[in-house]
């Protein structure tokens, strides 16, 4: 059944959201597809709208970002972002912002990409920041919210990052020894991540939900 729902996707050009975006464009759910970002992508596709604008001054653009579904895949490392200060301006700020006016203009779900051990009273920055999103999440006004935390992403980066790609194989190999609660430590394909993604937008349910990254990969979104 084809819903004509419209889908806004923010960080289609990352490792996620370069997974996610075809899955949206070949869903009979969505009418629309809003890609929003910093530069345009090299996709052409009937159902795409591509939105170029400065994340800075996501505020000025709020009319541009109406949907019934909104993705949010944007995400740094502190490496990317070259300090503390940067990173959490694309973790948090740009996160938090596009709840909020997402919420503001009546959009029903919101599914944000987070991290494994996000908590806003870690002492690891990283850990905190996103937990601090998280929070801050939690407090718009979605009909549905659903929050992932990925253990380590693998797949096909645009960049290669030396650290990511030895623990990727080290996990590869590590994966089957991680059992009962090391399970959740277990790597996890980012096409898995995506797929779960639009499950989860798909269960049309309603609540705050946090899918962890052992229930990623095997499947189990949405899980009630």
């Amino acid at each position: 059944m084809k819903l004509h729902k419209t889908a806004l996707i923010a960080g289609a050009s990352g490792l996620i959201g370069s997974q996610l975006l075809p899955l949206l464009l070949a869903s009979d759910r969505y009418a629309k597809v809003i890609a929003v970002g910093r530069r345009p992508l090299p996709i052409v596709h009937p159902k795409l709208e591509q939105r170029v604008l400065d994340l800075d001054q996501l505020e000025q653009h709020r009319m541009a970002l109406i949907a019934d579904d909104v993705f949010c895949c944007l995400g740094t490392t502190m490496r990317q972002a070259g300090s503390k200060e940067a990173f959490y301006k694309v973790d948090y700020l740009y996160v938090v912002k596009l709840a909020a006016l997402t919420a503001t203009n009546f959009a029903a779900q919101f599914m944000v990409v987070s991290a494994m051990g996000a908590d806003a009273r870690s002492r690891i920055y990283y850990n905190h920041v996103k937990g601090e999103m998280e929070d801050a999440v939690r407090q718009t006004q979605f009909r549905a919210i659903h929050i992932f935390r990925p253990s380590l992403l693998l797949g096909e980066r645009g960049e290669k990052r030396a650290g990511e790609q030895l623990g990727a194989v080290l996990l590869r190999v590590l994966n089957p020894l991680l059992v009962g609660p090391l399970r959740k430590y277990r790597a996890v394909p980012a096409a898995a991540v995506a797929r779960a993604m639009l499950r989860a937008a798909e269960d049309d349910g309603g609540g705050i939900l946090v899918h962890l990254s052992d229930e990623i990969a095997a499947g189990r979104v949405p899980a009630r």
